[in-house]
């Protein structure tokens, strides 16, 4: 690959690609990160070479944390969405979902909010056991997942399962995320490479054409149109604007979130500690 990256690695081998995120202690999914996913998902969905992609960690503790707070605090001076057009991080989200490309997510350690939702735009998932955690805070923290997890999570779970992730705000281990649907199987830690990989081999060499039509075919299906996102997004930016919010997502900073120790701790502990609020 001749484009270099701050954040990410990615590599070829036989049609499958590997992007690493390797991105500061905890994988925080900031403007750097959604820079670097963007460029290279742009490159390796118009490289005709490429027929499978591993999203995957350099980092073992962290896949991906969630999205950056500091960067949500600062949408309130960005202007109000029209309901209709998604944010840039659900457009980059869909470009995964869209590129005639199988992708894949391998989660070997935490993966909440943001990083969730870049998960739940890949065609499949799978999770480490003893590693794994997945989530989405944003209630708890007085928002609502704007990255695509309140329009996916349903079709993907079924009602009551997604209002139960969206709304406890607490990890679910690889274990009950493949139980729920969340990801596809949950794998012993020092066999997932392995399976991961012989399954991204074995897909890339079937036909170009057969995979780019079949997903194609699912994405049409699956009926998820743009104006979905956009009024995701705009509830997003109602909830991150409203009164109170920038003060709670500085108290969540403030308890020592975005941090490695603080963020290695279980979520349901991190969003106990924030003040009550009506």
């Amino acid at each position: 690959m001749s484009h270099s990256y701050q954040s990410i690695q990615i590599s070829v081998d036989n049609a499958v690609a590997t992007v690493s995120i390797n991105h500061g202690d905890i994988n925080l999914l900031d403007g750097i990160l959604i820079k670097d996913l963007y460029k290279g998902c742009q490159q390796l969905a118009a490289d005709d070479a490429v027929k499978v992609i591993i999203f995957e960690s350099a980092n073992p503790d962290f896949f991906v944390a969630h999205a950056d707070v500091n960067m949500i605090m600062a949408v309130a001076n960005t202007p109000k969405p029209d309901g209709k057009t998604p944010s840039m991080l659900q457009a980059l989200f869909e470009m995964i979902r869209h590129m005639p490309k199988v992708t894949i997510g391998k989660v070997e350690g935490v993966a909440r909010g943001g990083g969730s939702e870049l998960l739940l735009a890949m065609d499949m998932r799978f999770a480490a056991i003893g590693k794994t955690r997945m989530g989405q805070p944003e209630v708890a923290m007085g928002l609502i997942a704007g990255g695509g997890a309140c329009t996916r999570l349903p079709k993907l779970l079924g009602r009551a399962r997604a209002m139960e992730v969206l709304l406890a705000c607490e990890d679910f281990d690889a274990e009950t995320a493949a139980q729920y649907g969340y990801v596809n199987r949950a794998i012993p830690a020092d066999e997932i490479s392995d399976y991961v990989r012989a399954l991204a081999h074995r897909i890339a060499s079937y036909p170009t054409h057969a995979i780019a039509s079949t997903k194609r075919l699912v994405n049409h299906n699956e009926a998820i149109a743009e104006a979905d996102f956009g009024r995701e997004y705009a509830e997003f930016y109602a909830s991150a604007t409203h009164e109170g919010m920038a003060q709670r997502m500085q108290n969540a900073l403030d308890l020592g979130l975005q941090t490695y120790e603080k963020e290695m701790d279980d979520l349901g502990n991190t969003t106990d500690e924030l003040p009550y609020m009506k």
